[in-house]
């Protein structure tokens, strides 16, 4: 009896009419969380926001229950519904006093729409997979960083010690110029003394920016299109078991049919 009510937790949890209802609630408390941000707002409707932001708590308290309730310990099999869990947790902690601070972090229930949304979680899932791929990329990158910081601050510690004085300021100065932000400027001011720096530049944008941060882009689409493939797999695998069967219900019918006229045919 206990099985069948957890069985029709379960389903009314993974309806899609409740899943839509929690993303609007998602959206409504983001919105309400963001206009807290403006005092003027807060002084006009600060009591309808707060009820508002204390419904959504006990609604979101309610939905982790069920499904608590619903999966038993296999809901803590599945890292999203951990990941739900922080987030509520969280929203749970005081936030009077010394934890004032932690009114900050209830906008990270925002984040609950990455758990809802399935394309959301797709994505995600791919950057997570992409991690070994990219770690490998970023110590690429940080190694070519740090080459060129250490020939960048030889070579223009005197002519621009603003940029290039030293060591800490040269990694700025080259991540500045690696995104792309104000690096004509930096140039131009080293080149108005060393005509030739532009080599220095050139070689390092087409090495930094055009060549390794590509790879990162790389890494994730090899790392979502191997999801897709997986996933699609498993849906494959998944439409086979159900017509097998299906296929076997129906072999067994038939079966019964020949039996039962097979029976009849002896008894006339």
């Amino acid at each position: 009896m206990i099985t069948d009510h957890r069985a029709s937790v379960r389903e009314f949890v993974e309806r899609p009419g409740f899943q839509q209802a929690i993303i609007a609630v998602i959206m409504l408390n983001a919105v309400t969380l963001g206009l807290e941000t403006s005092q003027s707002m807060v002084a006009g409707i600060g009591g309808l926001l707060h009820v508002i932001d204390r419904t959504v708590v006990v609604i979101f308290v309610a939905e982790l229950a069920l499904r608590l309730y619903g999966y038993g310990w296999r809901f803590f099999r599945d890292p999203w519904n951990l990941f739900d869990f922080a987030i509520v947790g969280i929203a749970l902690l005081p936030v009077t006093g010394e934890f004032a601070v932690l009114r900050a972090l209830r906008i990270l229930r925002a984040l609950r729409l990455i758990s809802v949304v399935p394309s959301m979680r797709r994505v995600v899932g791919g950057l997570l997979a992409a991690m070994p791929g990219m770690a490998s990329i970023a110590a690429l990158l940080s190694l070519i960083l740090y080459v060129a910081a250490v020939i960048g601050t030889k070579l223009f510690w005197q002519i621009a010690p603003e940029h290039f004085g030293t060591l800490a300021r040269t990694l700025f100065t080259l991540f500045q110029t690696m995104t792309g932000e104000g690096w004509p400027d930096v140039a131009r001011a080293v080149m108005a003394e060393a005509p030739l720096a532009w080599i220095f530049f050139v070689v390092y944008i087409l090495v930094s920016s055009f060549m390794v941060l590509n790879l990162f882009i790389a890494v994730v689409v090899s790392a979502m299109e191997g999801q897709v493939m997986a996933e699609t797999r498993a849906e494959e695998a998944a439409h086979a078991a159900e017509e097998q069967v299906a296929n076997r219900q129906i072999l067994a019918e038939v079966q019964a049919l020949r039996a039962e006229l097979a029976d009849l045919k002896a008894r006339v």
